[in-house]
């Protein structure tokens, strides 16, 4: 299981020496806003549009993933969580993309914001995007959270945590992979019995069998 702990959601696992050094960058650059980590628990399974779904030219999050967004506006918390979660949550049933910049705009996966049935490509995500899993939407997986432990479980370490609400349970979904992000590894709160990875099909455009769960 991979691992992705930044504040613009940079992809920064186990991966090459390379990688890790630009992680190491990019973690720093994350740790300016980790004052907002150990916030209040308040806004904690909110919705949230991760900021990578702003970006046109951004595919997909894999279900393999765990991406922690530590400076999202949108949440309370200022922590969007993606667990685990397959594709872009504004696209359920995604799209082929626009590689040659001839497709039909109607189309391409609108990007958050904009008008779904705008011909402006301008609104489009050019990128071919995942159809999410059936059994794994953006209401189970995508959502505001907060780190309730450190990489080893505890809490008296003298950073903030907070204590996760009804419904949640504090897990451990970030590993420390040495990269200078100890403030950003260890346990979120998670929505109860829902911190797996989706088996199921994906989203069928022809079947209509992954309405929209929120307005984006």
């Amino acid at each position: 299981m991979k691992t992705i702990s930044s504040e613009s959601s940079q992809r920064s696992s186990q991966r090459s020496a390379s990688n890790q050094r630009s992680g190491l960058f990019m973690l720093a650059i994350a740790s300016l806003g980790l004052i907002a980590l150990g916030c209040e628990s308040g806004g904690v399974g909110d919705p949230c549009i991760p900021e990578d779904e702003y970006n046109p030219s951004f595919a997909s999050f894999s279900s393999e993933e765990v991406n922690v967004e530590s400076r999202s506006f949108q949440c309370e918390t200022r922590v969007c969580l993606v667990n685990k979660f397959q594709g872009r949550v504004s696209c359920p049933y995604g799209s082929p993309g626009d590689p040659e910049g001839t497709a039909d705009p109607t189309t391409l996966c609108a990007i958050p914001g904009t008008d779904p049935g705008s011909t402006n490509k301008e609104d489009k995500v050019s990128a071919a995007v995942t159809p999410q899993l059936v059994d794994r939407r953006e209401d189970k997986a995508v959502y505001c959270s907060c780190r309730c432990a450190n990489a080893q479980g505890g809490t008296d370490d003298g950073a903030n945590y907070c204590e996760c609400p009804s419904g949640f349970s504090c897990q451990k979904l970030v590993d420390d992979v040495g990269l200078g992000g100890t403030q950003l590894a260890g346990s979120y709160c998670v929505k109860e019995g829902t911190n797996k990875v989706g088996t199921g099909a994906p989203c069928s455009d022809t079947q209509q069998n992954c309405d929209p769960k929120y307005e984006y």
